[in-house]
């Protein structure tokens, strides 16, 4: 609910049951059934609080500089709510119509050999945080941080990235084929 003052703006976060966070300076960590994530939320524009079950972001001023500040904090404290109940899940489909192609995970990578008849296999880097799973022709990418899960699969994407050849002709590759905000 926001609230404006003479001053500035304020608004509160309601945590849902299960859920805990915690607050040290800037940085708000909350743990849920899904995982633990903390951000830092250092901003001269816009001060942090926490109260009981809620978190409030507030504002001195109610200028639109001040206002998409703490509107863009609030999304993330949201999508931090979100990921400690429930995770962000990406899903991707391996393609491989005229080389069969291998993907598997070796350590903190993903490693794409024969793509496309190439020598050298191709990597992609999983951020910390993140749990990968390959079944089949399926990757399912899950982390209780959203900017996590997503580059994760953007970098899977982004490896098997085709040049000089003709994309509708050659569709090979690792492509996602589910993002969280799919599901909403």
């Amino acid at each position: 609910m926001a609230t404006k003052k003479d001053t500035g703006i304020s608004n509160t976060i309601t945590l849902p049951e299960g859920i805990t966070a915690t607050l040290n300076e800037a940085v708000l960590t909350m743990k849920g059934p899904a995982g633990e994530n903390s951000r830092d939320y250092f901003n001269p524009l816009v001060q942090l609080a926490q109260k009981d079950n809620s978190i409030i972001v507030s504002s001195r001023s109610v200028k639109r500089k001040f206002t998409r500040v703490l509107n863009t904090i609030k999304a993330h404290i949201n999508n931090q709510i979100i990921g400690a109940t429930d995770g962000f899940t990406y899903e991707l489909k391996i393609c491989s119509g005229h080389f069969p192609m291998t993907v598997k995970k070796e350590g903190s990578e993903v490693v794409v050999t024969n793509f496309l008849g190439e020598k050298i296999p191709r990597r992609a880097i999983i951020l910390p945080g993140v749990d990968l799973e390959i079944k089949g022709e399926d990757i399912t990418v899950k982390s209780s941080e959203i900017e996590n899960a997503g580059q994760t699969a953007a970098n899977i994407e982004k490896a098997t990235f085709i040049k000089k050849r003709d994309r509708r002709t050659f569709q090979d590759g690792c492509y996602i084929t589910s993002k969280p905000s799919d599901k909403k």
